[in-house]
C-alpha cells in the first residue's frame, strides 16, 4: 500500500439558509459528485472503531495532533460496496488509506471475529487487526447523514453538504437500511477538501471568510448527544 496523499480540510458551521444558499451557487462552478442519486446526494453511514478508554473521541476533542480514527462505510445502504478506512491528521493535513471488505467479512467482524482481517492479507487490514488485538479498539458508533457533494477539478476540490445526521450504538444495524437511528437536529456542515491550493472561484462561492472554521466531528458529536 503506497503512503497516502495528504489533503486541507476546512469545516464550518452553517444553517439552513446557508445551505439553500450554496446549493443554488455551487452547481454554477462545480459538478455534482458522481456518487449522486439524481444528483441530489446520497446517504453515507459509517462505524467507527474506538477503544474502552474512547482514545478516538478524546484525541478529536482535545486536539491532539497526529490523530487517527478507522471506520468502515457504505453508501445509501449498499452492502455490495463496504469500506475500511483509516483517517489520520498531523500538521493540519489529513491522510486517508482505504481498502474494501465484503458483507460476510463486515458482519464476522461485527460478531467479534476480527481474525477475518487477518485472513485478508491486506496492509490496512492487518493494521486495524493489530490495533484491536493490543489496543482494544472495537465497532463503537453508528453515524448516518445525507451529504450533497460537489468537484472542482483545479486544485482537485471536493466540496460537501452534510445533514440530517443521525446515530446508533447498535454497531448490528450497520448492515440493516432498517435500523432505527437517533436523530441529531440542527446540525449543517461545509466542508472543502483540496490538495496544494484552493482556487479563488471557490473561496468566492463558499465565502469561506465569512464563516467559522470548526473542528466539528461527527462522530464526536454521536457520542456526546
Amino acid at each position: 500500500m503506497g503512503k497516502p496523499h495528504g489533503r486541507y480540510e476546512l469545516k464550518h458551521y452553517i444553517n439552513y439558509a446557508d445551505v439553500v444558499e450554496l446549493k443554488s451557487r455551487l452547481p454554477l462552478v462545480a459538478r455534482s459528485d458522481e456518487n449522486s442519486v439524481d444528483g441530489k446526494g446520497y446517504r453515507v453511514k459509517s462505524l467507527y472503531f474506538d477503544n474502552y478508554n474512547d482514545k478516538a473521541l478524546m484525541e478529536k476533542i482535545n486536539g491532539v495532533n497526529g490523530r487517527e480514527k478507522f471506520r468502515l462505510r457504505l453508501y445509501n445502504n449498499d452492502t455490495s460496496l463496504i469500506r475500511l478506512e483509516k483517517k489520520s491528521k498531523k500538521n493540519g493535513i489529513s491522510y486517508k488509506e482505504s481498502t474494501t471488505i465484503s458483507e460476510e467479512e463486515c458482519r464476522r467482524l461485527l460478531d467479534g471475529d476480527f481474525a477475518v482481517l487477518k485472513e485478508k492479507e491486506n496492509d490496512l487490514c492487518m493494521e486495524l487487526y493489530t490495533k484491536m488485538r493490543f489496543q482494544q479498539l472495537r465497532p463503537k458508533n453508528i453515524v448516518d447523514y445525507w451529504r450533497e457533494a460537489y468537484v472542482y477539478p483545479a486544485g482537485n476540490v471536493r466540496i460537501t453538504l452534510d445533514h440530517d445526521i443521525r446515530t446508533s450504538q447498535n454497531i448490528h444495524g450497520f448492515l440493516r437500511a432498517g435500523t432505527v437511528l437517533v436523530p441529531i437536529p440542527g446540525i449543517y456542515i461545509l466542508e472543502v477538501k483540496y490538495n496544494g491550493f484552493l482556487p479563488e472561484i471557490i473561496r468566492g462561492v463558499v465565502s469561506l471568510s465569512s464563516r467559522r472554521v470548526t473542528a466539528f466531528s461527527k462522530y464526536a458529536a454521536a457520542r456526546i448527544i
